[in-house]
């Protein structure tokens, strides 16, 4: 068994080195045909790398033919399974004003945006690509609002808007974080009126309460009442819009403190 795993092995690597020999000998030769048969070869076999280095060889010897269109936009798209998104989004961009009546039009302008959509990044960090592919998704669908991809990227600008409410939301929690209530329930209701319909309505709520419960819970005399029955009032939201909410029983154990601080107050106003 072992000498057998040995063959295997070794012809694995003979044939790696004769793949690699020859593509070598592909990139180094000056012949335009067989490396565009090659590239193909490489493109359909989802070798991009290959692919993409043959490509870009051998396009300036078909810019202007027929080929051409069918070239770039291998080319482009070659980018793209590479990860390389802003490339991609580039030769795709260079083949839509170089073939503006093309049957892949809509395609190519889709994958323009859809390369901005992969460059999004992480919700903490600067969302400038996001913006950016925010609006060229709707460029596009506005552009073609029949195209089969226009429900993709209907979705596409769904995700990027809940990843901007979830920055926005973090953002207005961190000063609840910090223990900086009065700006949390700011920000807080700046949140809730700006996307009235995010998925982080529930947590804006949340924390918006429990910051008014402990400014409340705080407050000089004066004040207090007010405050109270201002936190009960958000209470009272949570219920009414969240009756099954996860964070029912932290907000009913403070409610019951509110409850019992307003009766006292009044009763002692009496």
């Amino acid at each position: 068994m072992f000498s057998i795993n040995r063959i295997l092995k070794n012809l694995a690597a003979f044939l790696f080195f004769i793949s690699c020999n020859s593509y070598q000998k592909m990139i180094n030769s000056k012949e335009i045909a067989p490396k565009l048969k090659a590239a193909q070869k490489y493109y359909d076999d989802g070798e991009y790398r290959r692919a993409n280095r043959l490509y870009e060889q051998i396009i300036p010897s078909y810019r202007g033919k027929p080929q051409a269109q069918r070239l770039i936009y291998f080319f482009a798209n070659s980018h793209y399974e590479l990860g390389n998104y802003y490339l991609a989004a580039y030769q795709f961009e260079s083949f839509v004003k170089s073939f503006p009546k093309s049957e892949k039009l809509d395609e190519a302008n889709f994958m323009i945006a859809k390369c901005y959509y992969m460059l999004s990044p992480n919700y903490s960090l600067d969302q400038e690509n996001t913006n950016e592919a925010m609006e060229k998704l709707q460029i596009f669908i506005d552009n073609y609002p029949n195209s089969i991809y226009s429900t993709e990227a209907n979705n596409y600008i769904r995700e990027l808007q809940i990843k901007l409410e979830k920055k926005d939301f973090e953002i207005s929690k961190q000063y609840y974080t910090i223990r900086d209530y009065k700006a949390a329930i700011s920000s807080l209701d700046n949140f809730i009126s700006n996307f009235p319909g995010t998925p982080y309505r529930e947590n804006a709520l949340y924390y918006k309460f429990i910051s008014q419960y402990e400014i409340a819970t705080n407050s000089v005399p004066s004040k207090r009442l007010e405050r109270l029955e201002g936190a009960k009032d958000t209470y009272e939201a949570i219920l009414r819009y969240y009756p099954e909410s996860l964070f029912m029983e932290d907000i009913s154990e403070k409610l019951d403190e509110i409850q019992k601080q307003i009766k006292k107050i009044k009763e002692n106003n009496t």
